[in-house]
């Protein structure tokens, strides 16, 4: 998921433009970039996708890599679970009472149709300044920096203050099963460090704009919508027309709109962002962030497409069935209303408005399996955001650091629905438009590479003390 990097190039890309700090060249050893780079390759070769049945495989191979880095063989743990897999790598600590850290990622990837792309999805190619297929980018462009910097970290004999935990899931990308195996297993963890989140922004002419270090994200969950009746034939038309009542409760859930709501990361992010955007945007971020009521600010705020998620719960209809013949009337209809949920918000109170704003009590509204659960916010910790901070401007000094809000959801709300901190620290550095992450000829571009591992390095050593 890399909702956080679309989100923040599109709204400072809608402000005006900020002045570019100078790049610092990150400190990278040739050899750690070739070895980060050929684990990236080797990672996408391996179809992670559902069903594809390579997960083991995979995670073996990252096995391999941390082993010979230094880690004992019974450190890691493998365990397949439904057709995919989980693995724990665990890094031990100096003081065994400090609780350790958990760095997220995942290992799975989104399906792709060979047929449909420029370049076998599955075969890397390095091309242009860009390594191209699927996962180049979510996730497997962290996972296999993290992978490197540990075992570079293990291989030259640094003892972390506290321990450090790689987890890695299985299907991040479906069911999330494993992710929440893993929130399990690792409850105790002081906080969790989520390489598939966060990020840095660059201009369309590569110059950096702001980082974002993603503190919360939306929670996920489907309704369906139903709509039943005796139905009959097509030529006796009825009052009671299931597909009629269903477009009804439709049109009134689109009029509706969910109440603006703020937390300290969503008024972080609008004070940031308020002082680099000009004319009526800014100004409603400005007052936005002053008084989470302001009528005015909000309205401005709710027309602007790249503000509105921010502000609010949102849910809309994503699919669509109804009927069984083309001359009967229908039985049943329904429609899938997808809901992204403001953090601290119940999903229950959410079915209950879509209850109450369709107010026909023949309309069914059921919470659908979907794997989401309620998840809160992460507060701003002051050690997070200093050794963030420290990392960012060791390649951009000066670069805003902007705590960010996630419309999408991750690994992370498994951990902070059980009350972990977890925070979106990953080192990537795009341009808008630049990865098409779950799309067609997903790509990353290699020029970030070295900065991410110098990115992982810093805020390791800063965070494990």
């Amino acid at each position: 998921m890399r909702t956080v990097l679309i989100g923040l190039a599109a709204a400072l890309l809608a402000s005006s433009a900020l002045a570019a700090p100078k790049a610092a060249a990150p400190k990278v050893d040739p050899a750690l970039h070739d070895q980060a780079l050929e684990t990236l390759k080797r990672s996408i070769a391996f179809k992670t996708s559902a069903g594809a049945g390579n997960t083991v495989a995979y995670a073996e191979y990252l096995k391999g890599l941390l082993v010979a880095g230094g880690y004992k063989p019974d450190e890691i743990a493998i365990e397949p679970m439904n057709g995919t897999a989980f693995m724990i790598a665990r890094y031990p600590g100096a003081d065994p009472a400090k609780k350790p850290i958990v760095i997220s990622g995942h290992m799975d990837v989104v399906a792709a149709n060979p047929a449909d792309w420029s370049r076998d999805p599955f075969t890397p190619v390095v091309e242009n300044g860009y390594v191209y297929g699927r996962g180049a980018e979510d996730n497997k462009f962290d996972v296999s920096v993290v992978v490197t910097t540990l075992a570079h970290l293990r291989s030259t004999g640094w003892k972390p203050g506290r321990g450090v935990i790689l987890a890695l899931s299985g299907d991040e990308e479906t069911a999330m099963g494993t992710t929440a195996v893993l929130a399990q297993r690792l409850k105790d963890a002081e906080m969790v460090l989520n390489d598939d989140g966060g990020g840095g922004s660059l201009d369309p002419d590569g110059k950096p704009m702001a980082y974002g270090i993603q503190g919360a994200e939306k929670s996920y969950a489907d309704f369906e919508i139903a709509v039943t009746d005796p139905g009959g034939h097509s030529s006796r038309p009825t009052p009671t027309n299931a597909i009629y009542r269903l477009a009804r409760a439709l049109d009134r859930i689109a009029a509706y709109r969910f109440p603006a709501k703020q937390n300290e990361i969503t008024k972080g992010a609008a004070l940031a962002e308020a002082a680099t955007t000009p004319g009526p945007v800014g100004e409603a971020l400005r007052r936005f962030a002053a008084d989470p009521t302001d009528r005015a600010a909000i309205e401005t705020l709710s027309a602007d497409p790249n503000q509105n998620p921010m502000l609010r719960t949102t849910c809309v209809a994503t699919m669509l069935s109804g009927g069984h013949a083309p001359n009967a009337l229908p039985q049943r209809a329904s429609a899938n209303i997808n809901c992204r949920i403001f953090p601290g918000t119940s999903s229950d109170s959410v079915r209950q408005t879509l209850v109450q704003t369709i107010a026909d009590p023949s309309v069914t509204v059921t919470r659908q399996a979907d794997g989401g659960l309620d998840s809160p916010a992460s507060p701003l910790r002051p050690d997070v955001l200093a050794a963030i901070g420290k990392a960012v401007h060791a390649r951009y000094p000066g670069l805003p650091v902007i705590p960010a809000q996630a419309s999408g959801a991750s690994d992370s709300m498994y951990f902070r629905a059980l009350g972990i901190p977890s925070y979106g620290v990953s080192g990537i550095f795009q341009k808008p438009g630049e990865s098409f992450a779950h799309g067609l000829n997903e790509k990353a571009p290699l020029a970030t590479l070295d900065g991410d591992l110098a990115h992982w390095d810093s805020i390791l050593r800063d965070l494990a003390k």
